[in-house]
């Protein structure tokens, strides 16, 4: 259908799992993407698979815990593109050390990566937007930004914060511009692989209704429904897609 065609979207952690299965449902419907992420080699497979299938598509390389190359990934994209339109800021650090254990360094590096570089990036596309009228900015929070239980404390906590952060930036920085969170629960990624799999989420699939883990494009479809005028008076809310858990 095209609903994205020609709009400029930044995608960052894209090269893998649900930032990368967001590229392509993006891609496929007409979005420039910029896709972001620190291995290079993933990266260009991306942007590669994009191209194949008639889309268009850049990378960036950029670590999400070095402030610097966040803004290069605006930088990048304002070079290639000059403008843009759609900013999800998908990139997470997942850390599983419990508070008694973990260091202030661990801290400062999951805070930076999952919460001040979505500040950053959103400060940085904010005043483009702004003049063009419109803009949508999509977080990816979890549900261990609804419930403890979800999430040792460095990621809790910031998923937490990137659910206040979605409903400030919703309210400073419309009306041209809305913000939106993804709260996604037992998803297949090569995150969720880390920790052991979907084994290591049973007890979390079996209280969904669905009985399932989810794939990254039944998150990619939802952020596509967030990016488009079909949501255009959604903003400030923090969207659940976690197969019903606690239901």
């Amino acid at each position: 259908m095209q609903r994205l065609k020609d709009k400029v979207a930044i995608i960052t952690g894209s090269t893998s799992g649900m930032g990368r299965d967001t590229a392509y449902v993006f891609a496929e419907e007409g979005a420039k993407v910029v896709v972001c992420g620190r291995n290079e080699e993933r990266a260009r497979e991306v942007v590669e698979n994009i191209k194949a299938n008639g889309g268009e598509a850049i990378y960036v390389i950029a670590d999400m815990t070095d402030l610097d190359q966040v803004c290069t990934i605006f930088d990048k994209t304002i070079e290639a593109y000059g403008t843009v339109d759609i900013l999800f800021n998908n990139a997470g650090l997942l850390s599983l050390t419990p508070s008694p254990d973990i260091t202030m360094e661990e801290w400062d590096r999951v805070m930076t990566c999952d919460v001040t570089a979505a500040l950053v990036l959103a400060q940085k596309v904010y005043p483009i937007m702004k003049e063009k009228g419109s803009g949508s900015i999509i977080n990816t929070s979890s549900v261990a930004g609804i419930s403890a239980r979800y999430g040792p404390v460095a990621y809790c906590t910031a998923k937490h914060a990137m659910n206040g952060l979605t409903a400030a930036l919703a309210r400073e920085m419309g009306p041209e511009v809305r913000c939106n969170a993804i709260a996604p629960g037992a998803i297949i990624t090569a995150m969720l692989d880390s920790v052991g799999g979907t084994e290591a989420l049973a007890p979390m699939i079996a209280s969904s209704p669905l009985n399932r883990a989810g794939s990254g494009r039944e998150i990619g479809t939802v952020a596509l429904f967030l990016a488009t005028e079909d949501s255009s008076y959604i903003t400030g809310q923090v969207i659940r897609v976690d197969g019903g858990v606690d239901a």
